[in-house]
């Protein structure tokens, strides 16, 4: 058990304020189902609410601290050091369809790293939290990665692009090649899960391209914290600026670095 830092219990208490707004707009998604219109524009608007209300809540908290925000770019702060990077709703597509995978993903970056992240799912009510130093937790209770070695039974995630967005051009490979020797990949379509998932174990690796900061920021540190290794695919120490991640544990991190490298050729 470990009670949250009071940086945390600002991210936290941001998340679910915001998560009010979401929870009862991702209720009347159904209805814009059927209507003429559909419930693009609506879900577009629940997603700048929901950046209205994080930001207010977080600049009420810390009025210093800048800001990297998926809707509105970024806002300057009078403290450098600190800034929120903020992704109100992860898994946009899976809220526009009525699929209860999404995630209200705050993290904070001091001095151009990963400090302190959290991530909100409101329909299950899970909180994935961490702050550097502090540990990994999912709601009060310590997260581990899992401790799988071996690649048969390891399952994995990844983000593959789609509509507009620019595609890797050895993904292809890598998943055809990683889905036949692993227990699956799946696609769920929220990266902040995905990683809060490797960090709890759920997953054994994640890996994808052409991510941006607010997808990362928060579970790169829930990541480290738990346990695990977060590098760039091909091994760098950017993710947050290259947008290309492999999150694992520290056994199958290596292995699957070896495999991606050799499914691209």
């Amino acid at each position: 058990m470990s009670r949250r830092t009071p940086l945390v219990t600002v991210m936290v208490n941001a998340a679910y304020k915001a998560a009010r707004d979401l929870v009862r707009d991702f209720g009347e998604v159904e209805n814009l189902q059927v209507s003429q219109k559909g419930p693009a524009d609506f879900v577009s608007a629940a997603d700048h609410r929901a950046e209205r209300t994080l930001v207010a809540e977080l600049r009420r908290a810390r009025p210093k601290f800048g800001f990297l925000l998926e809707e509105s770019g970024a806002i300057a702060g009078e403290d450098t050091s600190n800034r929120w990077v903020v992704d109100p709703l992860d898994g946009t597509t899976n809220f526009l369809h009525g699929l209860p995978h999404f995630a209200i993903s705050i993290g904070l970056e001091r001095d151009g790293r990963p400090h302190a992240g959290v991530i909100y799912e409101p329909i299950r009510d899970e909180v994935f939290w961490a702050e550097n130093g502090v540990g990994a937790f999912l709601n009060n209770q310590r997260l581990r990665v899992s401790a799988r070695r071996s690649l048969p039974e390891a399952l994995l995630a990844t983000g593959l692009p789609f509509g507009a967005r620019p595609r890797y051009p050895g993904h292809p490979a890598m998943v055809r090649r990683l889905a036949g020797e692993t227990a699956g990949v799946r696609r769920t379509g929220s990266t902040a899960l995905d990683l809060a998932y490797v960090a709890a174990g759920r997953l054994d690796g994640y890996w994808g391209f052409g991510m941006e900061p607010w997808d990362l920021a928060a579970g790169i540190i829930i990541v480290r914290e738990a346990g695990g290794i977060v590098t760039e695919v091909g091994g760098g120490p950017d993710s947050m600026t290259s947008g290309d991640v492999l999150a694992a544990n520290g056994h199958l991190h290596g292995v699957l670095r070896e495999v991606l490298a050799a499914a691209e050729g």
